[in-house]
């Protein structure tokens, strides 16, 4: 629930905003109901973007808002927007451009594996692509690219086999949202950093009780914000038909890949134009949630980070380090800091969690830090935990905000060997 109510809601007593009265709230519209999940589910993920998305789009000044959508309801915690006038965030307009016919009901695109020599690990890796249903019936055209980043002891196939994520762009795609070419890449649990401290590639190998083999998943020489920033995006720019810029790549994840999605687009601004992240390990130092009355408290010692990841240590110890310093430098708070401050570009950002999420303190900080240097930002929490059924459910949302930052397709010239 929100901390603060909305300011501009004179005629309506403060115990009815949390609950979303429609008779109360002007343009309210009420708390999640099961019927209208079941219908969404029956419509398909269109249904979904077509709603809207229920999130905070934050900017420098004015005065707070409650936003709702029929699919849930959004937590504000103090989130200016830009203007009293009343605010509420929708999909960029459905439809397709002149250039290019839209995608006919009932289309498919395809899932396939790609194989790549990824120097900045040392070995070659595995990523799913999805190619959208005009990709081979449209040979002028190019296409953005997504690239979505699996959780902590995912896969490349993650996003397909538990997150449907093909299904999901389907639906938006033949509903009139510009086609993507989604890249899924196989991140081990690597946290998408350079690592602190290398491996034990020997005791890597030797183990048995590992489903991956240890020819993929032994890294060398970790590497994995390089590995995915400048290897796979040049594999994709030089095997599909992409624009190759940032203003048409966004990068999203969930958990380890929402930290990693924040980060990568934040320290590659020349990459990626914008980064959605889900449930996102997005303040790794914090120790505990703040109280109204106490400010947030930061590990500053080697006990006490490892309080502060609390089960994530064995996994983060490595990659992050045994010191206060390679935390801080890893931290996205920090990331989002230098950057702003040293007026960076930017990327358009989106971040949701879960109210029952273990990282949900973690959430928050981070998007009041990103209030604090006034850096525009959409951030909504939804009922649910860290779970696949809560991604699930709002990956479309990500997918819609990211098409509507970097999507737009565009013609490519003839002759010029693409594939």
């Amino acid at each position: 629930m929100p901390d603060r109510v909305p300011d501009r809601v004179p005629d309506c007593v403060p115990e009815c905003v949390p609950d979303c009265v429609p008779d109360c709230v002007p343009d309210c519209v009420p708390p999640r109901r099961p019927d209208l999940m079941r219908t969404a589910r029956r419509l398909g993920w269109a249904a979904v973007a077509a709603v809207g998305i229920a999130a905070v789009a934050v900017a420098a000044s004015g005065p707070p808002r409650f936003l709702t959508s029929a699919f849930g309801t959004s937590v504000v915690r103090s989130t200016p927007v830009a203007s009293d006038a009343p605010t509420r965030v929708v999909p960029a307009a459905v439809g397709t451009t002149a250039e290019f016919p839209p995608t006919p009901a009932g289309a498919r695109g395809t899932v396939h594996t790609d194989t790549l020599w990824a120097q900045s690990l040392g070995l070659r890796k595995a990523l799913t692509v999805y190619l959208p249903p005009s990709y081979d019936s449209s040979p002028t055209r190019r296409f953005p690219v997504l690239y979505y980043l699996h959780g902590l002891s995912g896969n490349e196939r993650n996003w397909v086999d538990a997150g449907h994520l093909d299904q999901v762009l389907d639906s938006l795609f033949t509903s009139g949202r510009p086609e993507a070419i989604v890249v899924m890449p196989d991140g081990d649990d690597g946290w998408y950093t350079t690592w602190n401290l290398l491996p034990d590639i020997a005791a890597c190998r030797a183990d048995r009780t590992r489903a991956e083999r240890a020819e993929s998943y032994c890294v060398p020489w970790p590497h994995y914000d390089d590995y995915v920033a400048r290897d796979i995006v040049a594999h994709v720019d030089r095997r599909y038909r992409t624009h190759a810029d940032r203003a048409h790549r966004g990068i999203a994840g969930l958990s380890m890949g929402g930290l990693g999605a924040v980060s990568l687009a934040l320290l590659y601004p020349d990459v990626f134009g914008a980064a959605a992240s889900h449930s996102g390990v997005l303040s790794p130092r914090l120790l505990a949630a703040p109280s109204t009355a106490t400010a947030p408290r930061y590990a500053t010692t080697v006990t006490e980070l490892e309080s502060a990841a609390r089960g994530l240590w064995k996994y983060m110890a490595q990659p992050f380090g045994h010191d206060t310093i390679g935390w801080a430098a890893r931290d996205p708070r920090r990331i989002a800091s230098r950057a702003a401050t040293k007026g960076m570009m930017m990327p358009r950002l989106r971040i949701d969690c879960g109210v029952d999420d273990e990282y949900i303190h973690q959430n928050r900080d981070f998007h009041e830090t990103l209030l604090r240097l006034a850096v525009s930002h959409q951030y909504a929490e939804w009922p649910g935990a860290h779970t696949w059924e809560y991604w699930r459910t709002h990956v479309p949302q990500s997918v819609d905000f990211l098409l509507s930052a970097v999507g737009g397709p565009q013609r490519h010239p003839p002759g010029t060997g693409w594939r």
